[in-house]
C-alpha cells in the first residue's frame, strides 16, 4: 500500500469544478426523452455575501438535483437574483454608488461563492430580475392583468413606512413596523395600483388540501391568512339620525349566536359615520388621526391597547327593540373587513372585552361551557370562546352554539328593516388585494400613464419596456423618479397630450411571484413559451425558508392563477412539493463594553473565553439564527478556503434534521473533514489493489456479508434523500464507511473478497457524490472508473439482499424471556422445537424435565411451558 496523502480541497476542487464547466454537465434541455424533474431553491437577494443560510438551502436542492439526475431525470436546478428592493437604493444613497452598479457587483462575487460550492446549476438559465429583459416581460404581464380586469386603482389606506419613504403590504408590517427599516409604520391614504387576489380567495384556500406534499404548518398560515368566516350580514337601527345623514347601522358577525350578550358597536376610525362626525367635533378627529398612525396590519391592531371614543349615538337591540346599545368609534375595528362596524359581545370575545373593561361597559356571558354551573359561571379577565351551551339569551336558551346562530339568521332574515331583510348570511374573507405601488426608484416600473383628457392609460406594448432611466440622484429621501426632468414626460398614447408617466414602482414581491416560470424559457421574447412551461411546471421540489409562507408563496400561487386567465400558463399551482428549512444559528460573544463579536474574535483559553487580540473576558449570549447585528456569522467563503466545499456541504446535512434549526459549531466542522480526509484515505490505500480486480460478488460469508450492507446501506440512502431525511442518509453512510474499513485490511488482498470490496467501494462514491460531488470525483477517477460520476446512474438496489436468511427469535418460559436463538428463516417448527429445547438455557430451566407444550410463532417468538 502506498502512503497516504492529504486531500488538497481547494486544487481539487477547482478542478473538478472546470471539468463540470468544460462539459457542460449541468446544462438543462428541455426535448429530452427522460422524465422531467425541477428543483428550485428561493432564490437569493444580492446583498454581497452568501451567508450559512445560503449553503444549507442550496447544498439540499443541489443534493436533490443530483441524486435524480442520477436515478434517470432531466433535472432543471437553475439559479437567479431577486435584485430590485430598498437596499439598493441605501447603499447609492450612502456610498455614492449607483443600484445598478452596487447590484450587479454583489451578483458577481455572489455568483463566484456559489460556484465554489460545487453546485449542479444550469447557469446558462441564470437570471436577474433587475435585467431590463426580465422586468420588460413582467411589465407585459402587468398589462395583460390590467385587459383581464385583474389589476384596479384606488385609493386606500395604506402603511406608509416613514424612514423607507415608501407603502408596505400588510404582510410586511412585522409588529408594527416596516420588515427593513423598523421603523413605527403609519396609515395614509394614497392612490395605488392593486393586484385582485382577493376574488381568487376561495380558491386559494380550496386548492391547499390539494397540496399534500407541502408542510401542514405552511398550508394552516395560509389558510389563517385567507381567513374565511362565514357570519351575518346584520343593520342596527339608529335611535337618532348620524351625522352623515344614515339611521341604521350594519355590521358584519361571524357570533350571532352572542347578540344577547352584546354591550356595544364599534366601527372603525375611517368608516362613514366616524369621519362624518369627527367634522363637527375636533377631539373625534384627533382621535381618528391617532388611529391612522396605528398602521392597518392585523398584529398591529390586536397588540394596540384598545381605545375607543362615543359618538353619543345609540342602536336598537335587533330582538329587544326597548334595549339601546352605545356606538363607539374604536382602534381595533378594520375598515377593509367586512363593513367595517361590529357589535361587541366582551364575554365572549378578547379584544372586546378588553375594550369593554376600559370603558367599564357590561360583561354579560351568553355562551354556559360545559359541565359549568350557571349560577356561579363568571368572565375574569379572559373571555370565553370555547364550546358550551347557550344562555341568558331569550329564546336561545339551551341551544348550542351552531344551532343558535341558524336561528339568529333564520329569524332576521324574514324580519324586515324599512322593508327589507334585516340581515343576510355571508361568506368573508380576510385576504385584501394586494397594493404592488411602491414609492421607489429601484423596482419594476408600472407601465401606466397619467393624462388630463384621457385618465389614467396603459402603455402600449410596442414601447415597451418602461425602462429606468440611469440618471437619478439620491441626494435626498424620497423617489427620485418623481423627480426626473425628463423621465416623467411622455405623450399620451390615446390622445397625443403631454402626459405623465407612472412614478411607482412594484412591489419586489411582484418580481419573485412568477421567475420560476421564466426559468423554464428565460430568454423567450414573452413572459414564458407555452410548451416549455407546461413541460417543466410544476416545481417538483421547492426549497426555502417558512418566513416566506405568507408573502411569497401565496402570491406566487395568485400569480400563477392571473398569468393561467391571461394565456401564459395552463396550471393553477407553482408548488407540487416544499420544503422549508431550519436556520443556521450560532452562539453569541459579548466583550466588557456589551459589544457584540464575531465568532473569530473569540478564543478559549483554560475553559474560559477571551477576546483572541486583547485576553479580556467574553461573555457567551444564546445560541440564535445567524445575523449581522448580532455578529454571530460565520463566512463560507473562509471556510470553503480553509477545509473546502464538501466539507461545508457534509457539516451541514449531517446530525440535525433538515427542517430545524441547526448550530453552527467548529467541532462539527472539524469532523466532517475529518471524515472526508478518511474516506479519502481509505480509497486512495486500496486503489491501486483494486485497479486491476474487476467488480463481482466475490466468494464466502464475508463477502456475502459486504454485498448485503452495500445494498441494505443503497436502500436506505434512496429513501433518506427521497424523504429529503439528509441526515438519516449521512447516518448510514458513515456506519457503511465503518463496514468497509474492517472489511479493508484483508479484503483488498483476498481474491475471494476484493471483487465485492470493489463494487462496495464504487457504490459508496456514487451515494456520497450528491453530497460531497468533488471528493466522490477524485475517488471516481482513483478507481478507475471511466467518466464523470455527476453523469453516473444510481446504481439498482438487489431486492433479495434486502432480505435476512436467518431470523433471531426470542424463547420465553412460563411467559418469560430465557433465551434467544438464530434459525434459517424458513426453519420448520419441528426444527426450531429442537434447537430450543437444546440451548443450555432451557434446559437449565426445565430442570431434566420435558416440558408440557412447545409453541413456535413463525418469524415470531417460542413459548415453553414447563
Amino acid at each position: 500500500m502506498s502512503t497516504p496523502e492529504r486531500y488538497h480541497a481547494r486544487e481539487i476542487e477547482a478542478r473538478w469544478q472546470g471539468e463540470w464547466e468544460r462539459e457542460g454537465v449541468f446544462r438543462t434541455r428541455t426535448h429530452d426523452a427522460r422524465p422531467k424533474y425541477y428543483v428550485l431553491e428561493m432564490f437569493p437577494y444580492p446583498s454581497g455575501r452568501i451567508h450559512m443560510g445560503h449553503v444549507r438551502n442550496y447544498t439540499m436542492g443541489d443534493v436533490v438535483a443530483r441524486y435524480k439526475r442520477a436515478k434517470g431525470f432531466n433535472v432543471l436546478h437553475p439559479m437567479g437574483w431577486d435584485a430590485f428592493g430598498m437596499p439598493a437604493e441605501n447603499a447609492a444613497m450612502q456610498n455614492k454608488v449607483h443600484p445598478r452598479e452596487w447590484t450587479y457587483s454583489n451578483i458577481a462575487y455572489m455568483r463566484g461563492q456559489l460556484k465554489q460550492m460545487g453546485l449542479a446549476i444550469d447557469w446558462e438559465r441564470e437570471i436577474a430580475t433587475c435585467d431590463v429583459d426580465y422586468y420588460h416581460q413582467q411589465q407585459r404581464l402587468f398589462l395583460d392583468f390590467y385587459k383581464a380586469g385583474l389589476v384596479s386603482r384606488k385609493t386606500a389606506k395604506v402603511n406608509w413606512d416613514p424612514v423607507d419613504q415608501t407603502v408596505l403590504a400588510n404582510e410586511q408590517v412585522i409588529d408594527g413596523k416596516g420588515w427593513r427599516s423598523g421603523a413605527p409604520v403609519e396609515q395614509r391614504e394614497l392612490t395605488q395600483w392593486f393586484f385582485r387576489i382577493s376574488d381568487f380567495s376561495e380558491e386559494l384556500l380550496a386548492a391547499l388540501d390539494h397540496l399534500p406534499r407541502w408542510p401542514e404548518k405552511v398550508r394552516l398560515m395560509q389558510k389563517n391568512w385567507i381567513g374565511r368566516s362565514e357570519g351575518l350580514r346584520l343593520r342596527f337601527e339608529l335611535t337618532g339620525t348620524a351625522p352623515h345623514g344614515s339611521n341604521e347601522l350594519e355590521v358584519f358577525t361571524t357570533r350571532p349566536d352572542t347578540l344577547f350578550g352584546a354591550s356595544f358597536l364599534a366601527v372603525a376610525a375611517d368608516h362613514p359615520l366616524a369621519l362624518a362626525a369627527a367634522e363637527r367635533d375636533p377631539e373625534l378627529k384627533a382621535f381618528v388621526d391617532e388611529c391612522r398612525r396605528l398602521g392597518t396590519s392585523a398584529v398591529a391592531i390586536e397588540t394596540a391597547e384598545k381605545k375607543g371614543y362615543e359618538l353619543g349615538l345609540r342602536a336598537r337591540h335587533p330582538f329587544h327593540a326597548e334595549t339601546t346599545l352605545p356606538i363607539y368609534v374604536a382602534n381595533f375595528i378594520l375598515m377593509d373587513y367586512g363593513t367595517g362596524a361590529i357589535f361587541g359581545c366582551p364575554a365572549h370575545d378578547q379584544r372586546d372585552l378588553d375594550f369593554a373593561r376600559a370603558y367599564r361597559l357590561p360583561v354579560k356571558p351568553v355562551v354556559l361551557p360545559p359541565h359549568t354551573d350557571p349560577n356561579t359561571f363568571a368572565i375574569g379577565d379572559e373571555a370565553y370562546t370555547g364550546p358550551g351551551t347557550i344562555y341568558n339569551s331569550s329564546f336561545l336558551d339551551g341551544l348550542s352554539i351552531e344551532d343558535a346562530k341558524d336561528i339568529v339568521a333564520s329569524r332576521l332574515e324574514h324580519h324586515a328593516l324599512r322593508g327589507t331583510p334585516q340581515a343576510e348570511r355571508q361568506v368573508n374573507y380576510r385576504l385584501r388585494d394586494w397594493g404592488i405601488s411602491r414609492q421607489r426608484y429601484w423596482g419594476c416600473p408600472i407601465p401606466m400613464i397619467h393624462c388630463e383628457r384621457c385618465g389614467t392609460v396603459p402603455v402600449p406594448q410596442r414601447d415597451l419596456p418602461v425602462e429606468l432611466p440611469a440618471d437619478v440622484s439620491f441626494d435626498r429621501p424620497g423617489n427620485p423618479l418623481d423627480r426626473h426632468p425628463t423621465w416623467t414626460k411622455v405623450d399620451c398614447p390615446e390622445c397625443g397630450a403631454p402626459a405623465r408617466r407612472e412614478t411607482d414602482t412594484m412591489d419586489t414581491f411582484v418580481d419573485s411571484s412568477w421567475y420560476f416560470a421564466r426559468f423554464t424559457a428565460p430568454r423567450a421574447t414573452a413572459p414564458t413559451e407555452l410548451d416549455a412551461v407546461d413541460h417543466w411546471l410544476p416545481v417538483d421540489q421547492y426549497i426555502g425558508g417558512v418566513e416566506h409562507a405568507i408573502l411569497h408563496l401565496l402570491y406566487s400561487r395568485f400569480f400563477v392563477r392571473a398569468m393561467k386567465v391571461t394565456g401564459h400558463i395552463r396550471l393553477e399551482e407553482p408548488f407540487a412539493g416544499l420544503f422549508t428549512q431550519g436556520m443556521v444559528t450560532h452562539e453569541t460573544y459579548k466583550d466588557a463594553k456589551g459589544g457584540w463579536l464575531f465568532p473569530e474574535e473569540v478564543v478559549l483559553r483554560d475553559g474560559v473565553a477571551v477576546h483572541a487580540q486583547t485576553g479580556d473576558p467574553v461573555s457567551i449570549g444564546p445560541i440564535e439564527s445567524m445575523s449581522k447585528s448580532k455578529k454571530n456569522v460565520v463566512d463560507p467563503t473562509a471556510i470553503i478556503s480553509e477545509y473546502g466545499a464538501d466539507t461545508a456541504r457534509w457539516f451541514m446535512l449531517s446530525d440535525t434534521p433538515p427542517e430545524r434549526d441547526m448550530q453552527w459549531t467548529e467541532a462539527g466542522v472539524e469532523g466532517a473533514h475529518r471524515f472526508v480526509q478518511r474516506t479519502w484515505r481509505m480509497i486512495q490505500d486500496v486503489a491501486a489493489d483494486l485497479r486491476t480486480v474487476k467488480e463481482g460478488d466475490g466468494s464466502g460469508s464475508e463477502a456475502e456479508a459486504l454485498t448485503k450492507a452495500m445494498h441494505r446501506t443503497l436502500h436506505a440512502v434512496e429513501r433518506d434523500i427521497e424523504d429529503l431525511g439528509f441526515n438519516r442518509a449521512v447516518a448510514r453512510i458513515y456506519e457503511y464507511t465503518n463496514t468497509l474499513q474492517r472489511v479493508i485490511p484483508q479484503g483488498a488482498s483476498d481474491p475471494a473478497i476484493a471483487p465485492a470490496l470493489k463494487r462496495a467501494l464504487r457504490y459508496l462514491v456514487v451515494m456520497i457524490a450528491p453530497m460531497m460531488p468533488h471528493l466522490a470525483e477524485e475517488c471516481w477517477s482513483l478507481l478507475g472508473n471511466r467518466g464523470l460520476v455527476a453523469e453516473t446512474d444510481w446504481p439498482t438496489v438487489n431486492p433479495a439482499m434486502l432480505v435476512d436468511s436467518t431470523v433471531t427469535l426470542p424463547v420465553q418460559i412460563n411467559g418469560k424471556k430465557r433465551a434467544e436463538i438464530v434459525v434459517d428463516r424458513d426453519a420448520s417448527s419441528d426444527d426450531i422445537e429442537a434447537a430450543v429445547l437444546a440451548l443450555e438455557d432451557v434446559r437449565k430451566h426445565l430442570g431434566g424435565a420435558a416440558p408440557k407444550k412447545v409453541i413456535v410463532v413463525p418469524q415470531r417468538i417460542v413459548n415453553v411451558v414447563a
